[in-house]
């Protein structure tokens, strides 16, 4: 085992912290991310910044809440100045690409008021979130956003696939007894097999991009970003995934009738949206699961096509493995569909780290309980490099003392979690003006607070209540619990990086010349 010299970075789409056999599912198997588990270090208590695909992945490339950094929403520009992923690597002479998703929305207006040319090669870095976009494919593609360039589309159509868009033809969609195309949007479909052969879909097709990647790179340090865009739906899976799970190999749905019981107004306006709405009827639980399962097993063992590759090519020994996913799935718990509120189905990520120096060998197949956020890993990587740190910027901690079983007294004590839904049809219904539409999580060890700018605060007892089943907030006898935590995000919002053009040395250095010469004669201050 060598330090690290090479960074892959994996992350799934909407996989839920609980659906791997690592972390005690009771019926799916995941041996692949179990063995890197095995290698390294699971955390347990790992938080999505804020749970969507855009502000999480924001977060996640630019080491800064979604507070900071100003992407609230999917379709929300990351502003221009924003420094990712590959501005903190690639002056360490590292190769920093994308093999998958990102949900990146440039910033048009700054680019063209900084007159960035978007074709140019600094035009694409600020315009993909820094990555070289080796392979850049965000899924999801009605025809009425269909991406012309798609790269997958074109290598489905030189298989024999035709049509214009075979991504939702053939890889997301059914067919129907005469032939026609049964769209894997309609969630009814989602037990039945996607027309495209298995090792032509969408996660080993990503896998073989990624390990092209790999071998283009030779002797140059890499920082991969391998971004499957499953298990997020469409919840449309290809033989033989599409059937490996039954109805009686799901877990319980988490939810109570009690929460139908004077909920919190805006928890209610969610339970109320038609994407919570299916997932309400329990056809849709055991038509959909088994198909989101089988999708997990897949990108499992494309994974393990992954592990032999890294083996074959002596990889394990110089390259620091971190896998997670960008937030959740309700799946029909506390009522719910999709993702975005901040129960631990949809807020709570899966987090493993491999690390490849020895140093880390006393940890090797523990898990830690230490609360980890998605704003860790660039400080992680640049702890590897040795730095700078760029403490002005970055937001996160180096999970490095965590990974090799030093002491650190300061790590953070509660995690911290946002959400914009003014997007949302919640906010018209409610009638909370687009920019007070916000909600912010404090999870500490007991607690889980959550505050909603014009609405009562939700409180769990996370100690009683794990399942997030039992709202106490308002109610009598914890107004001082309340209280603790809204000073505890006060506090957070208060320590936001927003002085970024100084460096935390220049400052101290600033400081110490100023303690050096002393304080000016009182007869020199205040002066008209």
């Amino acid at each position: 085992m060598a330090a690290a010299r090479n960074f892959l970075f994996i992350m799934c789409d909407q996989l839920r912290w609980d659906y791997l056999s690592c972390a005690d599912h009771p019926t799916l198997q995941t041996p692949n991310i179990d063995a890197l588990a095995a290698r390294g270090v699971r955390f347990t208590q790992a938080y999505s910044q804020s749970p969507l695909c855009g502000p999480s992945r924001m977060s996640f490339y630019t080491g800064r809440y979604m507070f900071t950094h100003g992407a609230t929403w999917n379709g929300v520009a990351l502003p221009v100045g924003e420094w990712t992923m590959g501005d903190y690597l690639r002056p360490h002479g590292y190769r920093v690409a994308l093999v998958g998703k990102t949900h990146m929305i440039a910033d048009r207006e700054g680019m063209q008021r900084l007159e960035v040319n978007p074709v140019s090669e600094l035009g694409v870095l600020v315009s993909e979130c820094g990555f070289e976009p080796y392979e850049r494919d965000d899924g999801m593609w009605p025809p009425a956003l269909l991406d012309p360039n798609l790269r997958y589309n074109k290598y489905l159509n030189a298989l024999g696939y035709p049509g214009e868009n075979p991504w939702h033809d053939y890889a997301n969609s059914a067919e129907g007894p005469n032939g026609e195309v049964l769209s894997g949007w309609k969630m009814r479909y989602s037990n039945l097999p996607a027309r495209v052969a298995e090792e032509h879909s969408e996660t080993p097709y990503m896998t073989n991009r990624a390990m092209e990647f790999i071998e283009e790179c030779g002797d140059q340090p890499w920082c991969l970003h391998l971004s499957y865009i499953k298990p997020h739906w469409p919840y449309m899976a290809p033989p033989p995934y599409h059937n490996m799970f039954s109805v009686d190999q799901l877990q319980p749905v988490n939810r109570d009738t009690r929460e139908r019981e004077n909920p919190h107004p805006v928890f209610a306006a969610f339970m109320n949206q038609p994407d919570s709405q299916v997932f309400q009827h329990d056809e849709t639980i055991q038509t959909v699961v088994p198909t989101y399962m089988g999708l997990i097993k897949q990108i499992d063992d494309h994974l393990g096509r992954l592990w032999a590759f890294l083996e074959e090519r002596g990889g394990w020994d110089d390259t620091m493995v971190i896998f997670t996913s960008d937030h959740g799935d309700y799946l029909g718990d506390h009522w719910m569909g999709e993702k975005e509120l901040l129960h631990d189905a949809s807020a709570l990520i899966p987090f493993i780290l491999y690390d490849p120096d020895a140093k880390a060998d006393g940890t090797r197949g523990t898990t830690d309980d230490h609360f980890v956020e998605s704003v860790d890993v660039i400080p992680t990587f640049l702890d590897v490099l040795g730095g700078p740190h760029f403490d002005e910027r970055l937001e996160g901690q180096s999970l490095l003392s965590l990974t090799r079983g030093d002491d650190n007294p300061n790590w953070r004590d509660a995690a911290f979690s946002e959400l914009d839904y003014s997007f949302r049809s919640v906010g018209v219904e409610l009638d909370v003006a687009p920019d007070k539409a916000r909600a912010y999580m404090a999870r500490t060890r007991d607690w889980k607070y959550v505050w909603f700018e014009g609405f009562r605060a939700q409180l769990f007892d996370m100690n009683a209540d794990p399942s997030e089943l039992n709202d106490l907030g308002g109610q009598a006898g914890y107004e001082a619990v309340e209280a603790e935590h809204k000073d505890r995000l006060f506090e957070w919002l208060r320590n936001r990086k927003t002085r970024v053009t100084v460096s935390m040395d220049g400052l101290r250095e600033r400081y110490a010349s100023i303690k050096a010469a002393g304080q000016p004669p009182r007869s020199l201050r205040g002066n008209w």
